[in-house]
């Protein structure tokens, strides 16, 4: 395998990952699972919260792909870095950057980050599991398009103030 196609197939499992998680979100994690989810969408007491059960989860695969791949498929080498790439930029904008589980002192006021930021405070504007927008974590819509969204969502039960205020703080 060339170096190019290696890097292909880890920019498109990368790329992949983000349309898995996006549908992990929305329909899993905002569906059947909701009661591990939803710990997330309540104030954290301690280091942990039960939904980082699925960061655990999800890193099993890249383990094992990695495993096999410098066993010597070097296919399954590329997804499981891929998967990996993906962790460690989820990890980057959603527990640094958002959440601030590390806190690097950044407070993007615009561009990209600061988008990203905004998108994920407005998916926790709302309380429950329905009526929440933007489920993506490398991707996001406008925050004029999502805050429009949550305008129309009547069952959604919006948090004191978000309706305010999403900014990036």
């Amino acid at each position: 395998m060339t170096a190019l196609a290696f890097i292909a197939i880890v920019v498109a499992t990368i790329l992949g990952m983000e349309a898995f998680a996006w549908t992990m979100h929305r329909y899993v994690m905002h569906g059947a699972l909701w009661s591990i989810h939803k710990s997330h969408h309540s104030p954290r007491e301690g280091a942990f919260e039960l939904n980082d059960l699925f960061g655990v989860v999800f890193a099993i695969p890249s383990i094992v792909l990695i495993y096999i791949g410098v066993r010597g498929s070097l296919e399954a080498l590329a997804v499981g870095v891929g998967i990996f790439g993906y962790g460690a930029i989820y990890f980057f904008l959603h527990d640094m950057l958002v959440h601030r589980r590390v806190d690097l002192g950044m407070r993007p006021k615009r561009g990209y980050l600061a988008r990203i930021t905004q998108a994920h405070r407005l998916h926790h504007a709302v309380e429950s599991k329905e009526g929440c927008v933007s489920f993506g974590f490398i991707f996001a819509p406008p925050p004029q398009k999502l805050k429009a969204m949550l305008s129309r969502t009547e069952s959604a039960r919006m948090r004191a103030g978000a309706g305010r205020k999403a900014t990036t703080g």
